[in-house]
């Protein structure tokens, strides 16, 4: 944004907040144009507040802000998408949770990716119409580390670089992706990759959400590949995500033996 702008207005998601002082809180935004960005909103807290409504997590909304000296300040907002399925129950909650999670651990303050920005509002979306959570996550991180430049590899052995046959695998987060069981015995932190997991993550990468969405994956097959790409995240991220853990124990509490 020029120097020159004290006024401008932005569309954007809300990522994260915290509560400042008596009635104000900052928010963590991630804007279509602008990247991830804080801003204060004043007198939000208090009961009569106009703007709190329009400022819940998740939500889709359009802005207006004007430039302070620490931190740029929301005179306007109004609700673009409330995604109100996501605050149905904690389940859905959770998994926005995640994906705001991995697109805020994966960014940095104003460095613009439109593309992050419309995968997260295609994320929240999907979370609202999907019939299965787990697969729908497991589709979005696929397409967030593709953002981000880290895309697996599961056509060609990431060792010897040919085409990968039809028969189990081995999978390396460091490597980049799958090792042919030629090349694979020969590494370290490699882990065993089947036939029918492989074709799974395959499909999840090169196909369509509307596509997907018509596929029954088992509970055992949605397990391993939560595994394998939370491996992936893991290592990118240099840290373990809090919402993959959190979804994992509300998982065991509610079904028992998954």
């Amino acid at each position: 944004m020029p120097a020159s702008e004290h006024v401008y207005r932005i569309e954007a998601v809300v990522l994260r907040r915290h509560d400042l002082g008596e009635a104000d809180r900052i928010l963590t935004l991630y804007a279509r144009g602008y990247g991830k960005i804080k801003a204060v909103a004043k007198g939000v807290r208090k009961p009569a507040s106009r703007k709190a409504g329009h400022l819940e997590l998740f939500m889709q909304a359009d802005l207006l802000l004007s430039q302070g000296r620490t931190l740029d300040v929301i005179t306007q907002v109004q609700t673009v998408e409330p995604f109100l399925a996501l605050r149905g129950d904690l389940e859905h909650t959770v998994y926005a949770a995640h994906f705001v999670e991995l697109l805020d651990a994966f960014t940095e303050e104003a460095d613009e990716n439109d593309r992050l920005y419309n995968l997260l509002i295609s994320g929240l979306t999907w979370l609202c119409k999907t019939s299965d959570l787990q697969r729908t996550a497991r589709y979005y991180e696929l397409r967030l580390l593709d953002a981000v430049g880290y895309r697996p590899q599961l056509f060609e052995c990431v060792v010897g670089g040919e085409k990968i046959q039809p028969r189990d695998q081995f999978y390396s987060p460091q490597l980049g992706g799958v090792i042919c069981p030629d090349c694979g015995p020969n590494h370290s932190r490699t882990r065993p990759l089947a036939l029918g997991q492989l074709k799974v993550l395959r499909y999840l990468q090169t196909h369509s959400f509307e596509t997907v969405e018509q596929l029954n994956l088992s509970s055992a097959v949605c397990l391993e590949a939560e595994r394998l790409l939370h491996d992936t995240l893991t290592y990118h991220l240099e840290r373990r995500l809090r919402s993959a853990a959190f979804l994992q124990r509300l998982r065991y509490e509610t079904r028992p033996g998954q």
